[in-house]
């Protein structure tokens, strides 16, 4: 097993924390956790360039002129793609699908190796728990000031949905929060350290450990 400080919201060790080495400690494997990334980024691409067909650019019905006689080239469209306003050859299109697919197994074991790295690097802070009695930035950030964050960017994982916390968190740069049902590989690696309480951890090894 792996063990963990546990801080109080007043940046002061009080005990430590038995991790589950099957979520904590494993095997780390860089090309597997980049192979999710680039998955997860494909998956949350949208088509938005595209571009028109010469069936699709409005005009150019009549012929330019007649076929021979006049010494130019032969037209049949003013929509061709030779000219001016005119269609676009293999341009961009809204039908392209960008997804990867990725299994299950794979997108696991990179979530565990995210999350490994993290207790590696002492870059998870673990807190007894999370909470402020009401809305209010500066009391989040008096809390992060007292901790190995500092100002440092941060993604908060919440058991629950804590609208006080997710609230006082939205205006902190580099910091976010997330549900620890909804833990991501790309958002792990994206900020510097975890900021998770006692029941997150709970919560995290009760979903993913099935």
């Amino acid at each position: 097993m792996i063990k963990v400080k546990v801080y109080n919201l007043d940046g002061k060790e009080i005990e430590e924390l038995k991790l589950d080495s099957q979520i904590f400690g494993i095997k780390i494997n860089p090309a597997l956790i980049h192979q999710v990334v680039e998955a997860q980024r494909a998956n949350a691409r949208l088509s938005l360039a595209h571009t028109k067909t010469k069936a699709e650019v409005r005009g150019g019905g009549k012929k330019p002129w007649r076929q021979k006689g006049t010494g130019r080239a032969r037209a049949g469209s003013i929509r061709s793609p030779l000219w001016i306003g005119g269609g676009v050859v293999f341009g961009p299109r809204k039908e392209r699908v960008f997804a990867k697919k990725i299994n299950k197994k794979m997108k696991k074991s990179a979530l565990f190796m995210a999350l490994t790295d993290k207790v590696k690097e002492n870059a998870m802070v673990i807190l007894e728990k999370i909470e402020l009695d009401k809305i209010k930035t500066k009391n989040l950030l008096k809390i992060l000031l007292k901790l190995p964050i500092k100002k440092d960017s941060a993604l908060i994982v919440l058991d629950k949905k804590n609208e006080i916390i997710a609230k006082s968190a939205r205006n902190i740069k580099n910091l976010k929060t997330i549900l620890a049902d909804s833990l991501n590989v790309m958002d792990i690696l994206k900020y510097n350290y975890l900021l998770i309480d006692k029941a997150g951890i709970k919560k995290i090894t009760e979903t993913y450990k099935k």
